[in-house]
């Protein structure tokens, strides 16, 4: 197997790729050719933030030294399960659907954790997500989030028929 960066190095490639992008669109809305909302800027920095130093596609390996589960703290055993239902470079590394189990792994964690708030204390009162949730709103962080996991995986020698590849090779089998 080819050496796969550290990551530290993970999180320099997606900085530098971030300021690169950053500048080009910087330069690219001054000229009239883009229209980014401060917004729509938060929202794609904030999900590529997030994607980035929470949420890599290496959590697939929370059972050891990952450096997105340290930057959890000491919620970072929160993703142990997820190292233990994911093998490393399986289906967690793939660019739809391995970015997805990490944005619903979450949506679990806090679903159970408002779960648990309503049963225990049902008087408090949780901050609600605005509806309807708009596309100018949802798409920058789409895009952030993955354009993240996606330079993670480029990084590693990861092709985009990755998932689709091997599941071939299992029906060809059968």
């Amino acid at each position: 197997m080819a050496h796969v960066p550290s990551g530290r190095v993970h999180n320099l490639i997606n900085i530098a790729a971030y300021s690169v992008l950053a500048a080009v669109t910087l330069v690219a809305s001054r000229q009239g050719a883009l229209t980014v909302t401060p917004a729509q800027a938060l929202n794609f920095t904030l999900a590529f933030a997030a994607g980035t130093f929470l949420l890599s596609p290496d959590l697939d390996l929370a059972e050891g030294r990952v450096d997105s589960k340290r930057h959890w703290g000491v919620l970072g055993v929160l993703w142990v399960p997820y190292g233990m239902l994911f093998s490393h470079r399986g289906l967690s590394h793939t660019w739809v659907v391995g970015p997805l189990t990490r944005l619903l792994y979450v949506a679990v964690m806090v679903a159970l954790v408002v779960g648990l708030l309503r049963f225990v204390a049902p008087s408090v009162t949780l901050p609600a997500i605005p509806q309807p949730v708009s596309l100018k709103v949802l798409a920058p962080l789409l895009i952030g989030y993955y354009l993240s996991q996606w330079l993670h995986l480029v990084a590693d020698g990861v092709r985009p028929d990755h998932g689709l590849r091997r599941g071939a090779r299992k029906l060809r089998r059968r």
